[in-house]
């Protein structure tokens, strides 16, 4: 037996802490390699550490709830055999009546589900944030498919009853109980509010702050408090895009195999226009505004497990038909719970379809460190005046975006409104996007 100490391992560059949402082993307990060891909540990702080593876990270092720096030692293992002497593991301080202690860091490399720090999305079945960071049962328990099933579906495998042999929980067990909570989902607020936990008080009750309730709450009042945010909203008369759309719609549907909605046709016009307009594509920093080559485009979604904002990378160079693959993949992979690390870092702005959820104008908080974030509003028909005195019936939907002061001023914003505005007023039924 060796003693060796645990890192929190590291998760990517932008990464800097997370918080022990749950460990998943206790003190005195073995655990094998590659095992989960304990679930760590980030900014970016929700997570299952696994074990470096097979051994005996002797201590934790870090109590659920903790904010631990990356890096930071988080748990006392005394592993079997030698441990491998690689750069990854070093040498620290031992007492005379102890064994040599060792230092252990390790590459995070099984799936995540990701979180994200700002807006809504197109959807989602409002689970209680309470409910996703539930304990798993003991995986020893669970067969690798019923395991995975569980990981994938967010679920909570102590509340799961088992039908199989000797008790044991099924992949028919999961899928009913997947099923159950989305009907209860449907249900009204109250009935929803009733299975969260509470803690009462003499002043009233307190709904519980989950971990990730509070690294979203951490995220979002750093962006409030180190970005001054201002705010503009552009008319725009989509008319013509809702016409091209219900042309084009049943065709592409049949070709691609993936719905086309009107997201790709936004995403298409932002990243074109933030290519025009460079300087809502950067961020601050105390030396210069630090410009990207290529737009990174944020699609803010909201899921059972959580507010997640999975990344088009290079979506500048995508067209309408890519962006729609695109975005339908990772939308779908953000609610299965199967996006991986890459798909969450590197963003450079964001979008947001609060649309979706029958909104008309909205003040989203930008997605520290970025320059801006873009909402597209329901299209709603309405008069409007046109060629002069006329009014006529037209498809009418608000852009909204909230940007760093410090980036641009007013003009160059709305600039940059403008431009989305025109690309998208642009679109009509003899245009060729697909």
């Amino acid at each position: 037996m060796t003693l060796t100490i645990i890192e929190l391992p590291q998760v990517g560059e932008s990464v800097t802490e997370g918080v022990i949402s749950k460990w998943l082993v206790q003190p005195g307990a073995k655990v094998r390699k590659f095992d989960p060891l304990l679930e760590v909540m980030t900014d970016k990702v929700n997570m299952e550490v696994p074990s470096p080593f097979t051994g005996t876990l002797i201590k934790t270092l870090a109590e659920e709830g903790d904010t631990v720096p990356m890096g930071q030692p988080i748990a006392e293992m005394d592993v079997e055999g030698e441990v491998p002497a690689t750069p990854a593991v070093t040498t620290a301080a031992a007492t005379a009546s102890e064994p040599t202690a060792r230092v252990a860091s390790f590459e995070f490399v099984d799936s995540v589900r990701s979180v994200g720090p700002t807006g809504s999305g197109e959807g989602g079945h409002g689970r209680p944030d309470a409910l996703q960071d539930a304990a798993l049962a003991t995986p020893a328990k669970l067969s690798p498919l019923v395991k995975r099933l569980v990981g994938q579906h967010c679920v909570d495998a102590s509340l799961l009853t088992g039908t199989g042999v000797g008790g044991r929980v099924t992949k028919e067990d999961v899928l009913r109980f997947v099923e159950e909570s989305k009907q209860r989902a449907a249900l009204p607020a109250a009935a929803d509010a009733a299975a969260l936990p509470v803690v009462a008080e003499a002043t009233g009750t307190i709904f519980a702050l989950t971990p990730l309730r509070k690294t979203i709450a951490q995220h979002l009042e750093r962006s409030a408090h180190e970005i001054p945010a201002a705010w503009t909203m552009f008319e725009t008369d989509v008319t013509g895009l809702v016409a091209y759309r219900d042309a084009q719609r049943d065709a592409f549907a049949l070709e691609a195999g993936v719905p086309l909605t009107y997201l790709p046709f936004t995403a298409y016009a932002v990243a074109q226009a933030l290519m025009a307009n460079p300087l809502l594509n950067g961020r601050w920093t105390e030396t210069g505004i630090a410009l990207h080559e290529h737009v990174n485009l944020g699609l803010a979604v909201s899921t059972d497990a959580g507010l997640i904002v999975p990344v088009i990378h290079n979506a500048d160079m995508l067209g309408v038909g890519d962006l729609a693959l695109r975005a339908h993949a990772l939308i779908a992979a953000a609610r299965e719970g199967k996006l991986k690390l890459k798909d969450v870092q590197g963003g450079t702005f964001t979008l947001n379809n609060t649309g979706a959820l029958g909104s008309v104008v909205s003040a989203p908080i930008i997605n520290h460190p970025q320059a801006a974030i873009v909402t597209t509003e329901a299209i709603i028909k309405r008069p409007v005046v046109v060629g002069g005195d006329a009014i006529a019936a037209r498809s009418m939907m608000n852009l909204c975006m909230t940007f760093d002061h410090r980036v641009c001023d007013g003009a160059e914003a709305g600039k940059f409104l403008a431009d989305i505005k025109a690309r998208l007023e642009a679109i009509g039924e003899d245009s060729s996007l697909l």
